[in-house]
């Protein structure tokens, strides 16, 4: 099963169209005759990398709109110039109108996330740092964000909060320390089960790694840190950056030595890229009347 077709994907779809459509496109319905039939393409209005691409198919199919097709011009993951032609479709005309909007808010929103990604792994090229998305993720939208994040050529972290231990600030600080949460996790874990945690200080990677964390998050560490805690750790451990980072900065921080950089920005502050759907062709013709 493709992450389109995964039942809050569609669920999503159906709701997008709900809120968009309300009681009606009354727009449509006043002034675009039923029988009208029309040729659109979506087109690039700056540089970018396609992702959620099967979402236009998608939308289309849960409006019900009948006899409409798409031909994809590009596949998810390849970039795009600006002025490209990524899709065309043929349908009824009005079916067209009513889920442009829902189409193009999905595939913006994607394709953003997927070339702020690709901008940050292209930063980094040549070292042996992998860039990592996070949980911050639009509520909702995180199966579609994470794809895209996987289309842009990064990887992902965890799903959710049952895809993997993460023991943060807060655990250690309910749970009595590094030590104590590490050996209650490894306890109660699965052994297949990799347990991590983040460290603020030198002293916390320390105490980690006695502990036998399986990977360790350097938190809002600085350059020199970042590079003293890779010496420490050395191998013993992934080795994941995290906080303040951004495409001026990644590039120092992969070149510590690094195995992971997690970047929110990815997921919540990924400009959408401009795309728009335009009617190139109709057919006028209205079909004959009874005799």
């Amino acid at each position: 099963m493709t992450v389109f077709e995964l039942p809050a994907v569609r669920e999503l779809i159906e709701a997008a169209l709900a809120e968009d459509i309300g009681r009606g496109d009354i727009t449509t319905e006043l002034t675009v005759p039923a029988t009208l039939r029309a040729t659109a393409v979506i087109v690039a209005k700056e540089a970018g990398v396609l992702a959620g691409a099967p979402l236009v198919d998608g939308v289309f199919a849960a409006l019900g709109a009948r006899d409409l097709s798409v031909a994809h011009h590009s596949s998810d993951g390849s970039g795009f110039a600006a002025g490209a032609t990524l899709m065309t479709l043929e349908g009824a005309a009005a079916d067209l109108l009513t889920g442009e909007r829902t189409a193009l808010n999905f595939l913006q929103r994607l394709c953003g996330v997927a070339t702020l990604t690709r901008r940050f792994v292209e930063a980094v090229a040549g070292t042996r740092a992998r860039i990592i998305d996070t949980r911050k993720t639009t509520p909702g939208w995180r199966a579609l964000q994470k794809y895209a994040v996987r289309m842009g050529g990064g990887q992902n972290h965890r799903g959710g909060l049952d895809d993997g231990i993460w023991i943060d600030d807060n655990h250690l600080l309910a749970a009595g320390g590094v030590t104590a949460a590490v050996d209650a996790a490894r306890r109660g874990a699965a052994h297949t089960t990799r347990i991590q945690v983040e460290c603020a200080t030198l002293a916390e990677v320390d105490e980690a790694l006695a502990a036998g964390a399986d990977a360790i998050l350097l938190d809002n560490m600085s350059i020199d840190q970042l590079r003293a805690a890779v010496r420490r750790i050395a191998g013993r451990a992934i080795v994941e950056a995290s906080g303040g980072v951004t495409l001026a900065t990644v590039r120092a921080i992969a070149e510590t030595g690094v195995d992971l950089i997690s970047v929110g920005e990815l997921t919540h502050s990924a400009p959408a890229i401009d795309l728009s759907m335009k009617i190139q062709h109709q057919d006028t013709q209205a079909p004959k009347g009874p005799a």
